[in-house]
């Protein structure tokens, strides 16, 4: 056992992405010596992953730095004043610090890939909201990128750009040309630049970024100093056209000068308030919506750790630490930066040149190698990010063939397509805005959309409460993840109402598009979790002890013995169940005891696509039992939960009809289309739509024994015949060369016809009979049927009367039907004629459910009224609505009585047989 101890150490520690190759046993080594050369070749290609230092914090340091501490610090205080600015920085960070709570418990709760907060994203809320989000975060890096590269443009210019007429700054070494083309020309020159350090691959980037960080420290070590180390001075102005006086020299005219005061209280209380006026690098009036805008993008780099996820050595351990040391140690720095500010320049100066810092600094060119080296790095962190991201959609395929070439990487894992495709991308931004300010307000509702998706993201696993979402990094709850919604939600419409919503419209474009793409993914779904918690949580408030009348509703429960038979009444019954709960049962005759395993568990996907290319809206509940009678009192015992349980069973009728398969007919099914071309042998060979059993039977004394079952438990019961050649499609759109002219009839009989003494229509099984036909015909497919009402009657009764009272009861119930009434005097007379000859002998007790004189039905009566049901004089309805009588005490009898009922039902087409046991119905309001 201690042998062996090594070389499970160097398994488990080599399957954690290492860098560097530990040293492994000698018996391990012999193995490699002898491995091929392409594995090793493969081993040694294998890129090194980044530290929490290298790949997390340096990043995201200088993306949250670049242009703001250096060119906007100046323009924020300025503008906003020093209470206002820290404001300003307070809400920024809050709305980030929520977002770095949620980025750090995704980031912990399992293995991170590559694509940083879009894998987070759709990993947690399931691919349509991932993908679109994910595209939207795209996007912000690649205007992101934009941004930086103009900030960079911005300082050339203003630092070696000849002055045109009007232009806004003068430079203090006039060599580059300026103007707008001259500005693109730049900006595609520095984007190629970091196009060329992002395709050789992130390890170069780390090593490039490490090299700027190391001078972006320098820089900003000299900048403190030199608040305390440079004496007051007079600092030139930069011209500009939006403060030049009118042509006649009659205009105000603004100062050229500007005054670094040191630390002097008089400078201090200047710039405590807001003043807010016009920008001179645009020439429009600032607000503090606009200012925090340009300001937020200091916080927008956030997600640059996250981005480089698929290249560091433990993603989990390192983002969080890395985020939040970086989030900590800019805030502090922007704080201190706002203060020393405040203190030292005069307003003029901060609001007339965003270049101050070089001008009070000990040696002036330290600033600018400042600006240059911040902001390319965060214009390359963007841009790789950016690749990263577009890498992470294409290979998750949310987007068809669209992304397919962003899939293409080099021999070291390099994204080389998608890195391509970013800096194309790149351009675009930099060419229709050209100025800095003017895209830092899309850049940051970009950013603020994310950073909300995130948030909500970590909102909906913590509100899910699944047991597998228990992220090492606890600092977080579901207040800090709403708290930073709301907060990126409001700043979102506060900088830009319209932006806001054009971006809001466009991520719900894209989420329909990917749901409408229907991509499939083994990632989970956000939403099933959230239904399950909130399905649970309604059904332990639906209490049965205050279920009303008023609001009953069928919830049925279909049992099927093979669906492939049983296709059209599955579809009818979905229109019967009225919002209800429907539930397809199964039983499967089997010993678990001498079985190997469940045989029921891989059934369910094929009732579960079942009932997907049917499209109804059903459960399934399958079960195994020794007999057909013990499973469907399983199902009606144990299906549904709460308050959600069967009140109704509804089975085939049991006759000699012979099934049909109505599943081998691939119009059925779209699911998997089969090639009609194909030959008969070939479209034999090809698999089944549905792996269900072959059609069989069962006895008609369990069959008779699962009806009186259901009605000792209070079950409402239905029997369905003559449904296996049903199509509501083309028994609703009948020829209209047909009898009825195309009208769609649907016809009850709310009579005992096994009762020729009692004629009553008012009982609860009648009552029954009368709803499910109403609702019925509240279904959108079937309004347009006419209800039936049959009332029989003998002579010598008053007929009129009696429609006369039915017509009132079915106002009463707000059920609109005709009514009409059907002389039976020659099928009762059938029926008594026959019961004299019976009067010698000894009745039995059949309880009152089944009285005697129902046993002495005779064949004639049946016939007689199966026929007077037939009559052809009246067009054929689409289904019947039958009278279920219960089933005989006597079990000896059972046999007699599904005799009976299948006489009644005789070539009558698609009937129900309804019995009801409890009160549906009410007159009350």
């Amino acid at each position: 056992m201690t042998e062996r101890t090594p070389l499970l150490h160097y398994r488990l520690s080599t399957s954690v992405n290492e860098t560097e190759p530990r040293s492994p046993p000698l018996g391990l080594a012999v193995v490699q010596h002898h491995g091929s050369p392409r594995q090793k070749s493969s081993h040694q290609r294998q890129p090194k992953k980044l530290s929490v230092f290298i790949g997390v914090v340096i990043p995201t340091l200088l993306s949250m730095f670049s242009v703001v501490v250096f060119l906007r610090i100046g323009f924020m205080v300025g503008h906003s004043g020093l209470y206002q600015a820290i404001a300003m920085l307070l809400v920024a960070y809050f709305i980030i610090c929520m977002t770095v709570l949620s980025v750090c418990a995704i980031s912990t709760n399992g293995a991170l890939d590559a694509g940083g907060a879009y894998y987070m994203i759709s990993r947690a809320l399931g691919p349509e909201f991932g993908g679109s989000i994910g595209l939207m975060f795209f996007l912000a890096n690649v205007c992101g990128s934009a941004l930086f590269v103009l900030g960079l443009v911005e300082a050339i210019v203003a630092t070696f750009g000849v002055p045109e007429d009007g232009s806004a700054v003068t430079s203090v070494y006039q060599v580059l040309p300026s103007g707008y083309w001259w500005s693109l020309l730049y900006a595609t020159g520095i984007s190629l630049l970091c196009l060329l350090v992002c395709l050789v691959g992130a390890h170069i980037y780390a090593k490039a970024t490490f090299l700027i960080f190391l001078v972006v420290m320098l820089v900003l070590a000299t900048i403190f100093i030199s608040f305390f180390a440079v004496h007051p001075r007079t600092i030139v102005l930069p011209s500009s056209a939006a403060f030049n006086p009118t042509a006649n020299g009659t205009g105000p005219r603004f100062p050229t000068t500007a005054n670094f005061t040191g630390f002097k209280l008089d400078t201090l209380l200047g710039n405590l308030w807001a003043d807010y006026t016009v920008d001179y690098t645009t020439g429009t009036t600032m607000t503090f919506a606009t200012v925090f805008a340009v300001m937020f993008n200091g916080c927008t780099g956030i997600m640059a750790g996250s981005n480089m996820s698929g290249d560091l050595k433990n993603p989990s351990y390192a983002i969080p630490r890395g985020t939040i040391t970086a989030v900590i140690f800019t805030f502090i720095i922007y704080n201190l930066l706002s203060v020393l500010v405040a203190c030292s320049c005069d307003r003029v100066l901060l609001q007339r040149d965003y270049s101050f810092l070089r001008d009070i600094n000990i040696w002036n060119p330290f600033v600018t190698i400042g600006v240059y080296s911040s902001t390319f790095s965060a214009a390359m962190s963007n841009l790789i990010g950016a690749s990263r991201i577009l890498y992470a959609l294409a290979r998750d395929d949310l987007f068809g063939k669209v992304l397919s070439p962003a899939k293409k990487t080099s021999h070291s894992g390099n994204p080389w397509a998608s890195v391509l495709l970013s800096w194309f991308l790149v351009q675009v931004p930099g060419a229709f805005s050209g100025k800095l300010n003017t895209i830092a307000s899309i850049v940051t509702i970009f950013f603020l959309l994310v950073y909300a998706a995130v948030d909500l993201a970590c909102l909906a696993l913590e509100w899910a409460s699944a047991p597998n979402f228990r992220p090492t990094f606890r600092y977080f709850t579901w207040h800090t993840c709403a708290l930073g919604i709301v907060g990126c939600a409001v700043m979102m419409f506060l900088i830009n109402a319209i932006y806001a919503s054009a971006s809001i419209a466009f991520m719900l474009l894209l989420l329909l598009l990917i749901h409408y793409l229907s991509p499939t993914s083994s990632w989970g779904y956000i939403s099933q979790a959230l239904i399950f918690h909130q399905v649970r949580k309604y059904l332990l408030m639906l209490d049965v002890r205050k279920d009303h009348v008023k609001f009953w509703r069928p919830q049925v429960l279909l049992m099927v013995s093979n669906p492939r038979s049983s296709v059209g009444l599955i579809k009818f019954v979905n229109d019967i169940k009225k919002s209800g709960l429907y539930v397809l049962g199964h039983v499967q005759l089997g010993d678990l005891n001498t079985l190997p395993s469940d045989p029921l568990q891989s059934q369910y996907d094929s009732w579960l696509s079942l009932v997907d290319n049917l499209n109804i809206k059903s459960f399934v509940n399958l079960t195994l039992a020794d007999s057909v009678r013990h499973g469907v009192q399983h199902l009606l015992f144990i299906s549904g939960l709460g308050g959600m349980r069967p009140n109704t069973l509804v089975l085939g009728f049991y006759d000699d009809c012979l099934p049909k398969d109505k599943l081998i007919d691939p119009s059925l099914c779209t699911s998997q289309p089969r090639d009609p071309s194909g030959s008969l042998d070939e479209l034999e060979q090809q698999p089944p739509l549905f792996h269900f059993a072959s059609l069989r039977g069962s006895r008609p004394q369990e069959y008779v024994a699962i009806i009186a079952d259901a009605m000792k438990m209070l079950k409402n019961v239905v029997l369905a015949r003559y449904f296996n050649d049903f199509d509501r499609a083309q028994v609703l759109s009948p020829p209209s060369s047909s009898p009825g002219k195309g009208a769609v009839y649907v016809d009850v009989w709310p009579v005992n016809l096994l009762r020729p003494d009692s004629s009553s229509y008012v009982d609860t099984c009648s009552l029954f009979l009368l709803q499910l036909a109403c609702i019925l015909n509240m279904v959108r497919a079937w309004r347009k049927a006419t209800l039936r009402l049959f009332l029989c009657v003998e002579e010598g009764r008053s007929v009129r009367g009696s429609e006369e009272k039915l017509g009132q009861l079915l106002k009463e119930l707000r059920i609109k039907a005709q009514v009409y009434s059907v002389p039976w005097d020659q099928q009762v007379a059938l029926h008594w004629q026959r019961q004299g000859e019976w009067e010698e002998e000894n009745d039995e007790d059949y309880v009152n459910s089944f009285p005697s004189n129902a046993t002495r039905l005779s064949n004639d009566y049946l016939s007689a009224v199966n026929k007077l049901i037939l009559d052809p004089a009246r067009p054929a309805p689409a289904v019947r609505f039958l009278y279920l009588p219960r089933p005989p005490a006597d079990t000896r009898r059972y046999t007699t009585y599904l005799h009976q009922l299948d006489l009644l039902t005789q070539d009558l087409g698609p009937t129900l047989l309804i019995h009801g046991v409890t009160p549906v119905i009410t007159t009350d309001l």
